[in-house]
């Protein structure tokens, strides 16, 4: 019975313990991390959710500094003028602390004058266009997670030729690229033909993504289709990827490898029969089993009621904990002890990766994600390269529609 009451009065004196601080931490003033994500969409609702469980998490630990987190989101509505204007209140009326969050290259290039007007402590998640670290030249406030269009297209290039050496089978001499006539996709094109051209025959057309009133993509696939490529590949958003496959479908178009990237799939995009085979580019997986995949999968489905979608999940609650674990070892938020604190993160992500941040061919600060090749199986999504992480063998050729 003593051993009984001693554990109730631990028990009680913890939980006391628990409010007093949460208490404590709730009359502190907050550090404010301000983010620009697109809200009204699947792929902003994702990076929200996952900054918001990382915020909680963090907040429940005791904050940092003393001081609880607070993290204000502005919707940039994936329009580049409604994200500069996010910048720009996130700078002068709300005064937050360090900025976080952000996706389209298109959008983020017209933010890019107005971070470099205030140059407030960035860590920027996504924007994979180099056009935009060309516009960061010199900008050493500024950290960069998600790769750039020619860091993944060599990562690409790399995994496909390990892919190849494997299974001889595989013979990918020709390309065909598709890629949304914006920012994000005329850029991704053009680093990717760069690194692509000395070995495979491409060619490329423009569409106009559903993201911005598209959604024919017709006239596109048929000369895909007259080219004859051993693989298509196509560049643009999650809105884009029904109606591709279904137009796809409509004109009998099924080439030995059919490609997406974008950077998000339609939420259970993997059910849909039109999914079975389509192989894709991301920087994570559900299948993957490290400790802090794990972990993050388990608390995100418990707080949400659903597994996180794709990649963009776990890169967005890295950046919230990149953010506050930088603001922890600075000690402080001065902008100096900030950007060298930050110069030394070595953080173990769910990615899989442990992130850092070196120079890229312009960039001081640049993180290390790495791409993965993988391919949509019987309702999941698989691995297939790198080799050491793989959970299934590519399904090749692509099936042709009256098979499935």
């Amino acid at each position: 019975m003593r051993g009984i009451k001693v554990s109730l009065v631990f028990v009680v004196m913890s939980g006391l313990c628990l409010v007093l601080n949460s208490n404590v931490l709730a009359q502190q003033k907050p550090v404010k991390l301000g983010a620009a994500i697109p809200t009204s969409t699947a792929i902003g609702q994702e990076i929200g959710k996952a900054m918001r469980l990382a915020v909680k998490e963090i907040n429940q630990a005791g904050g940092v500094l003393g001081r609880p987190v607070e993290l204000i989101v502005v919707d940039d509505e994936m329009k580049p003028e409604k994200g500069a204007a996010a910048i720009e209140k996130l700078a002068t009326l709300d005064k937050v602390d360090l900025l976080i969050g952000g996706m389209a290259s298109g959008v983020h290039m017209a933010e890019i004058p107005i971070l470099k007007k205030y140059k407030i402590v960035t860590v920027w998640l996504g924007a994979a266009s180099h056009k935009c670290e060309e516009a960061l030249k010199g900008s050493d406030w500024y950290f960069h997670l998600h790769t750039w269009d020619y860091e993944q297209g060599e990562q690409e290039r790399r995994g496909w030729e390990e892919i190849h050496k494997k299974y001889p089978e595989i013979k990918i001499e020709k390309r065909f690229m598709a890629y949304e006539e914006g920012g994000f996709g005329t850029a991704s094109f053009q680093a990717n033909e760069q690194i692509w051209k000395e070995n495979y025959e491409i060619t490329g057309e423009a569409f106009k993504s559903a993201q911005f009133g598209g959604g024919d993509y017709r006239a596109l696939l048929r000369h895909a289709k007259e080219w004859k490529p051993d693989s298509f590949d196509w560049i643009g958003y999650e809105g884009d990827a029904m109606p591709i496959m279904e137009q796809a479908k409509e004109i009998q178009f099924a080439p030995p490898v059919f490609l997406g990237a974008p950077p998000m799939w339609p939420l259970k995009f993997a059910e849909q029969a039109l999914a079975q085979a389509v192989c894709f580019y991301g920087a994570w997986s559900s299948s993957l089993k490290t400790a802090a995949s794990v972990r993050f999968v388990d608390d995100y489905t418990k707080e949400y009621g659903q597994p996180p979608a794709n990649y963009i999940g776990p890169l967005a609650y890295s950046n919230v904990y990149i953010a506050v674990d930088g603001i922890k070892r600075a000690g402080s938020l001065k902008k100096k002890a900030l950007i060298q604190a930050l110069e030394k993160t070595r953080y173990e992500s769910p990615l899989g990766d442990t992130i850092t941040f070196k120079p890229s061919r312009v960039i001081k600060h640049q993180g290390n994600i790495s791409m993965k090749i993988m391919q949509y199986q019987n309702g999941a999504e698989h691995i297939l390269w790198p080799f050491n992480l793989a959970t299934a063998k590519i399904l090749y050729p692509f099936p042709n529609w009256e098979n499935r």
